[in-house]
């Protein structure tokens, strides 16, 4: 008998390396199903987020809300999602990621309900700060679970594609508000909450991962990592420039005469061409590490935030805002890389970190609306969008500024 037959002769347990083939193949099974199952968590999650987008310029309206008030109901959700970040990301170790994603989604069902039947400022904002505390812990338990099972030379595909189905949720979001505008708040977000229902179920059907180790020195570490440092900068930063036009740009198009379908027509194409580059972008920080893509969208970002501040016509404005958000954006997937290496690197479980991760997008998505509103109100939108060019640029020249911290950062992610 031949080698080859005589190996094939033997029962699969005692064929040599069919145990780790076998391993390999349920852990890419398992990477898969996790992928789709944050792409579709993210994905439900920013489409709640963006649905009140459209309907802003209605309850500014029917509460009597000035830019400051529309910013702070854009800003509860993110106040929500800072404070359960932290904490979200410790129970995602200390239980684990399932039922950390499981936790989540019951809020957000709750959160969905809550939404729909709000009748006044207080109870909306209420429903938002819920809404945000539940994808503090989706996002943190989904991520942690998902680049537990990622090999490291995969995470910027990976976390791209998930943050393409993130920008589709985007993209979804608006046009959920403009439907529960024109049709029933309470059937819409009704129906959000169903889904939320829906994924509890098949959470519940994927294996758990094992639970993280968590260490107080890691955390120490981690804030000593320039990688992960960076990461959260960037993602702060890309948040407050999006929550800026969040709030500054529907009630801008509102006053030239657009409704709530066609304010969610123009996100909808802005997050449209978004999606398809999240994963493309993932593979250039991968190729050529993450300050390449982290330059050109802070490029871009200076001159989107200098358009968006002449005081173009209705038409053009869109035009102009469907620029800023694929340049406001284009940060965020090099950011989420970023966080994961640089955790590898001080030994931080991924849990934790992307439990800060939560912590610093909603410091960013809290302060941009907050104070783009505020300041909206104060001085007028021009302001606020200067200043949104300011940081863009403040933060282009730092990644400029010679060899010595980002030639630092990309050896920490060479070597980890």
């Amino acid at each position: 008998m031949r080698e080859t037959d005589a190996e094939s002769a033997l029962p699969e347990r005692g064929r040599p390396g069919a145990r780790a083939h076998r391993e390999g193949t349920v852990s890419v099974s398992r990477m898969r199903r996790l992928l789709v199952l944050a792409c579709v968590v993210v994905l439900v999650d920013t489409s709640l987020f963006a649905a009140l987008i459209p309907l802003l310029p209605h309850f500014a309206h029917e509460l009597s809300l000035s830019s400051a008030g529309a910013g702070v109901l854009v800003a509860a959700y993110a106040a929500g999602a800072l404070l359960v970040g932290v904490p979200g990301g410790f129970v995602a170790v200390r239980f684990g990621p399932r039922r950390t994603v499981l936790t989540g989604l019951a809020l957000m069902a709750i959160a969905s309900v809550g939404f729909a039947l709000a009748g006044s400022f207080g109870a909306l904002v209420a429903a938002r700060l819920l809404q945000g505390g539940g994808s503090a812990f989706t996002w943190s338990g989904v991520f942690a679970w998902l680049l537990g099972t990622t090999p490291r030379e995969r995470r910027g595909q990976v976390i791209g594609t998930a943050m393409g189905a993130a920008v589709f949720g985007a993209l979804l979001g608006p046009v959920l508000g403009a439907l529960a505008s024109g049709l029933s708040r309470g059937a819409v977000f009704g129906g959000v909450a169903v889904a939320a229902l829906g994924l509890i179920a098949i959470t519940t059907r994927i294996p758990d991962a094992e639970c993280e180790t968590a260490s107080v020195r890691a955390v120490g570490r981690a804030f000593r990592t320039r990688a992960f440092l960076a990461g959260l900068g960037l993602l702060a930063l890309g948040a407050l420039l999006m929550g800026v036009i969040d709030v500054l740009a529907p009630l801008r198009l509102a006053a030239g005469g657009w409704g709530a379908t066609a304010i969610g027509a123009v996100f909808l194409v802005a997050a449209g061409i978004e999606g398809p580059l999240a994963p493309l972008i993932g593979r250039a920080s991968d190729r050529h590490g993450a300050l390449t893509p982290t330059r050109w969208a802070l490029a871009g970002g200076i001159l989107a935030s200098l358009s968006l501040a002449t005081g173009a016509g209705v038409g053009l404005y869109a035009v102009l805002l469907v620029i800023a958000s694929l340049f406001y954006g284009g940060v965020f997937t090099p950011s989420f890389a970023l966080i994961a290496d640089g955790a590898d690197t001080a030994g931080l479980a991924q849990g934790i970190a992307f439990g800060m991760m939560n912590a610093a997008w909603a410091t960013g998505a809290m302060t941009g609306p907050a104070a783009g509103g505020a300041l909206a109100s104060a001085t007028g939108d021009r302001f606020p969008l200067l200043l949104a060019a300011a940081v863009c640029a403040g933060s282009l020249a730092v990644t400029l500024r010679g060899t010595g911290a980002w030639a630092a950062l990309r050896s920490e992610r060479r070597t980890a």
